[in-house]
């Protein structure tokens, strides 16, 4: 066979055989990429899951610490209006009527809230205002009508009786102290405006009280 003839024959097994070699080289090079992008694609998706997760994780503890805060505050609340009213039988501070059945009704009612008995408070007091309404001992009544109802959860009966309060007589020495419970009530219900208007009404009209101190603590928790 002539020398160039078989060059050529050389040449072109050569091409034969070479093709599938760098074909098989292209095909594992995209496999890896292909393999590459599949990790990253699920590493991605991992680290969404786990942001998505912790997010759900970190949202239950805030309302987890929400409710907490919630309790002591009312714990507070609780520990306070006791306080005061314990101030308030022992002081003397609390208008004696003459009337003994109407005096009877008011401290049945009142023995009841010192027992942390507020249910029983609450309807006790209750029952006192609608049967003596022009009582010397009616804001009185009101505010620890309120604040029984501040201890039993019912938040909007708390505001209506409290705000009442303070609008009837705004002169008690009381009424500071219940728009503080008010405030109070309208966090439990979420109504953050409402809370910062009434802390802002302590802070404006009763800036001697104590309850202005707290009114401040609260609204700059608020901000």
């Amino acid at each position: 066979m002539p020398r160039h003839l078989l060059l050529a024959t050389a040449v072109t097994f050569s091409t034969v055989f070479m093709l599938p070699a760098h074909a098989f080289a292209d095909d594992e090079a995209r496999r890896a990429i292909l393999e590459l992008r599949q990790q990253v694609r699920q590493m991605h998706e991992q680290n969404q899951q786990a942001r998505f997760l912790l997010a759900d994780q970190i949202e239950t503890m805030q309302h987890e610490l929400a409710d907490m805060r919630g309790q002591l505050e009312r714990m507070r609340f609780e520990l306070d209006i006791n306080k005061r009213a314990s101030q308030d039988q022992s002081g003397g501070s609390s208008i004696q009527v003459s009337n003994p059945q109407e005096q009877a009704a008011f401290d049945n009612a009142m023995g009841l809230f010192r027992s942390g008995k507020y249910k029983e408070a609450a309807q006790g007091l209750t029952g006192f205002l609608s049967d003596y309404p022009n009582s010397q001992l009616g804001s009185e009544a009101k505010f620890y009508l309120g604040s029984s109802q501040y201890a039993t959860k019912d938040f909007k009966g708390s505001i209506t009786q409290l705000q009442r309060l303070a609008q009837e007589a705004p002169n008690d020495p009381r009424a500071p102290d219940a728009l503080l419970i008010v405030a109070a009530s309208k966090i439990e219900l979420n109504d953050m405006a409402g809370a910062k208007s009434s802390l802002q009404q302590i802070v404006r009209d009763y800036p001697q009280s104590s309850a202005a101190d707290t009114a401040k603590n609260r609204l700059e928790l608020l901000q």
